[in-house]
């Protein structure tokens, strides 16, 4: 009976209890940008692609252990980032090891993250990914690649990636602000088509990462 409940115990872990993350870093940016972003983002993964996520996501700094229990973790801000070799060598192992890093540029973490990120990976540079890589393919056709949620600087909308052994591992969005259109619709007062574009890029990128 033991081995039939956690045999039942594992099983449901595996299949209904899916969770992703927010990282909390260190340095002074406000890695708290959009509080309502990854929870809207969850929903709309759920009632759409068929996913299981727990509706809460949860917050992990880059060095804890429990960063292994997500398998994907998410990180935003617009200002400074600073790693510690405790938080590089964690996230080198987690994202060596099947984990996913997703870094959204709130506007103003540009300058500080392209450091922080070759720390990690001091030996790989960053690619900006193809508009016929697969992330922009499905669930939702993106032709153009990465959409253009938020204007700022005037710049194009762009993915810069991380591969190891031709995986994807981190995926870093710049002058898009993802985030952004994932929030609450009253927080930015975005109209409806560009709150469903982030959301469905988004929605991309979760398939992406539980499919691959």
């Amino acid at each position: 009976m033991k081995n039939i409940y956690l045999l039942f115990l594992l099983i449901s872990v595996t299949v209904f209890s899916q969770e992703i993350a927010l990282v909390k870093y260190s340095g002074g940016g406000d890695w708290y940008a959009n509080p309502t972003s990854l929870a809207n983002l969850i929903k709309y993964c759920n009632q759409n692609i068929n996913t299981k996520i727990k509706s809460k996501p949860g917050t992990v700094e880059p060095s804890n252990p429990d960063l292994f229990s997500y398998p994907f973790v998410h990180m935003t801000g617009h200002g400074n980032v600073v790693l510690s070799d405790a938080d590089v060598s964690n996230l080198k192992n987690y994202l060596m090891s099947g984990g996913f890093l997703h870094i959204d540029d709130n506007y103003g973490m540009d300058q500080y993250i392209r450091p922080e990120i070759k720390k990690i990976f001091p030996n790989n540079d960053l690619i900006e990914i193809p508009a016929n890589h697969p992330i922009f393919q499905k669930p939702y056709l993106f032709s153009s690649g990465l959409p253009k949620i938020h204007e700022h600087g005037g710049k194009r909308a762009q993915a810069f990636g991380i591969f190891i052994n031709n995986r994807l591992v981190l995926l870093y969005t710049y002058e898009c602000d993802l985030g952004d259109g994932w929030e609450d619709q009253e927080v930015h007062n975005d109209p409806i088509e560009i709150r469903e574009k982030a959301l469905k890029m988004g929605a991309n990128i979760i398939n992406y990462i539980f499919n691959n």
